[in-house]
C-alpha cells in the first residue's frame, strides 16, 4: 500500500513532535535532578536560609510567560494565514526573549551588588546552586531563541501556511516547555 504525500507530511509531523517530547522530558528530568541536589544541600552548615531572589528574576518571569501567550498568537495567526499579524507577534516575542536574558544578567548583578558571589573564595553553595541551574536554563534559552530566529527567517521565507505550520508548531511547544521550566525553577528558588 502506497503512502499519499498528505500520510507521508503527517507521520513527519508526528515524528518530529515525539522527538521534540523525548528532548524535552531529558532536559526536564536533568534540571529535576538539580533541584533534587539543591533541596539535599540546603542541610548543610554553610546554607544561607536569609537569601531572597532579586525583583528582576520575578520581571524576567513575566517577561517568558508573556513571551509564551506571544509565540503561541503567532501560532494562532499563521493558521488563519495572517502573515502581518504572524510577523509582528514573531518579533514580540524575540524582544520578549532578549528581555528576558537582561532581565536574568541584571538579576546575577544584584545578586553580586548584594554581597553574593556565584563562584571563587565568597562564594555559597546556595548561590551557586543559583548560577549553576539560571545559566543552564539560559542556555537552553538561547537554544530556544536560535529556534525562534530560525521560524522568523523560514517565516520571511514563506515557508508557513494556513496548512504547514509544523515548523511554528515545533518552535512554540520548545519556547513553552522553556517558560514551563523557568516558572518551575522560579517558582522552587522562591519557595523553598
Amino acid at each position: 500500500m502506497k503512502m499519499t504525500l498528505e500520510e507521508h507530511n503527517e507521520r513527519n509531523a508526528k515524528s518530529k513532535k515525539m522527538l521534540l517530547w523525548f528532548a524535552m522530558v531529558s532536559m526536564f528530568m536533568m534540571f529535576a535532578g538539580l533541584t533534587s541536589a539543591y533541596v539535599v544541600s540546603t542541610s548543610r552548615p554553610d546554607w544561607l536560609n536569609d537569601f531572597v531572589l532579586p525583583q528582576a528574576f520575578i520581571i524576567s518571569t513575566v517577561l517568558i510567560v508573556v513571551s509564551s501567550i506571544t509565540f503561541h498568537m503567532a501560532k494562532v495567526t499563521m493558521k488563519k494565514n495572517d502573515r502581518s499579524a504572524t510577523t509582528m507577534w514573531l518579533l514580540v516575542t524575540l524582544g520578549l526573549g532578549i528581555a528576558f536574558v537582561v532581565a536574568q544578567f541584571y538579576g546575577f548583578s544584584e545578586v553580586i551588588k548584594n554581597g553574593y558571589y556565584f563562584t571563587g573564595p565568597e562564594s555559597t553553595v546556595t548561590t551557586s546552586f543559583l548560577y549553576i541551574v539560571t545559566m543552564l536554563h539560559l542556555a537552553h534559552l538561547f537554544a530556544g531563541l536560535i529556534v525562534l530566529l530560525v521560524v522568523i527567517y523560514n517565516h520571511f521565507k514563506q515557508k508557513y501556511n494556513s496548512s504547514q505550520t509544523l515548523g511554528i508548531e515545533l518552535g512554540a511547544m520548545f519556547w513553552h516547555f522553556l517558560d514551563i521550566l523557568w516558572v518551575y525553577l522560579f517558582f522552587f528558588f522562591y519557595f523553598y
